[in-house]
C-alpha cells in the first residue's frame, strides 16, 4: 500500500514538474533569444543558453523608446478601464444578488450569452460606433472599449463572491445599529477586498497583453499599446527581428510579473472563493 502510494505521489510530482517546464521554457528561450548576438541567432543551430551574452538588443529598444512609450499608453489605458469596470461591478453585483428580480436574471443571461460571441463579429458595430463619436484613434475610446469588455466577467465574478458572504452578517450590523452605509463599507466591502484584488488583476492583465481592438481602432504610432508596439517587430514578409523583439517582450513582461508577485495572494484567494462558493 505504502509503495503505491509512493509512486502516485511520485507521477504527480513528476507531472507538475513537467507542467512547470512547459510554462516556463517560453519565457527562458525570449530571454535567451535576448541576450543572443544577431548572427547567432539566425545561425540555424539553436541553443537554450547563449554562447556569448550580449545587451546589443536591449540598447537598440532602449534607444528606440517606442517600447516605454506604448507601455505608457497601456499602463493608462489599463488602470482607468480596470477602475471604470470595478466602479460598476462591485455595486452591481451587490444589487444583483440582494435584490432578487427578472431583471437581474436577465443581466446574469447577458452576461453568459456574451462570452459566447467571438471578437471580430462585435468589432465592425463597435468600430461604426467609436467613428461617429470620433474615438477610433483615441485613448479615451480604447479605454470605453476595455471596460465593455472585462465588464461580464468581472460582474460574473464579483456575483460570485458577494453570493458567498452570508446575509446575516447584514442582519446583525443592522440590529446592532448600522446605517446600510456603514454595512457596506464596514461589514461588506473588508470582505470583498480579496475578490476586488482578483478582479482588478484580471481586468488590468486583459487590457494589457489585448492586441486585436487596438490593433484595429489606434492609427498614430505615438498612441500604441504595448502589444501593437511589439507586432511592429515583425516586416512586411512575416521575418520578425527577433532579438529587438525578444529584449522587447522581456520589457513588456517585467510590469505584469511585478504586479502578479504583489497581488498573487489576492488572486488566489479570490479565484478560490469566487469559484467555490459562488
Amino acid at each position: 500500500m505504502n509503495l503505491k502510494r509512493f509512486f502516485a505521489k511520485s507521477s504527480i510530482h513528476f507531472l507538475i514538474i513537467i507542467y512547470i517546464i512547459f510554462l516556463l521554457f517560453p519565457l527562458v528561450w525570449v530571454v535567451s533569444s535576448s541576450l543572443k548576438s544577431t548572427p547567432e541567432i539566425y545561425s540555424g543551430t539553436p541553443t537554450i543558453l547563449p554562447q556569448q551574452i550580449t545587451f546589443e538588443h536591449y540598447i537598440s529598444v532602449i534607444e528606440g523608446q517606442q517600447v516605454f512609450r506604448s507601455m505608457w499608453n497601456s499602463l493608462i489605458v489599463g488602470i482607468i478601464s480596470t477602475i471604470l469596470v470595478l466602479l460598476i461591478a462591485v455595486p452591481s453585483a451587490y444589487a444583483m444578488v440582494r435584490y432578487k428580480s427578472i431583471i437581474n436574471t436577465g443581466i446574469l443571461g447577458w452576461i453568459l450569452v456574451s462570452q459566447i460571441f467571438p471578437v471580430i463579429l462585435v468589432m465592425i458595430p463597435l468600430y461604426v460606433l467609436l467613428r461617429y463619436m470620433g474615438l477610433t484613434d483615441s485613448l479615451v475610446g480604447l479605454t470605453l472599449i476595455y471596460v465593455v469588455w472585462s465588464l461580464p466577467f468581472v460582474l460574473w465574478m464579483m456575483h460570485g463572491y458577494v453570493k458567498s458572504i452570508p446575509i446575516e452578517l447584514e442582519e446583525a450590523a443592522v440590529i446592532d445599529g448600522a446605517t446600510r452605509t456603514e454595512v457596506i463599507f464596514k461589514v461588506i466591502m473588508p470582505l470583498l477586498l480579496p475578490a476586488i484584488g482578483a478582479s482588478a488583476l484580471f481586468s488590468f492583465i486583459s487590457a494589457w497583453n489585448e492586441f486585436f481592438f487596438a490593433f484595429v481602432l489606434m492609427k498614430s504610432p505615438t498612441l500604441a499599446t504595448l502589444q501593437v508596439e511589439l507586432a511592429r517587430y515583425t516586416g512586411m514578409e512575416g521575418q520578425a527581428r527577433t532579438g529587438p523583439l525578444a529584449a522587447a517582450s522581456v520589457i513588456a513582461t517585467i510590469p505584469s510579473i511585478i504586479l502578479f508577485v504583489f497581488m498573487r495572494k489576492w488572486l488566489t484567494t479570490g479565484l478560490v472563493s469566487g469559484a467555490l462558493k459562488g
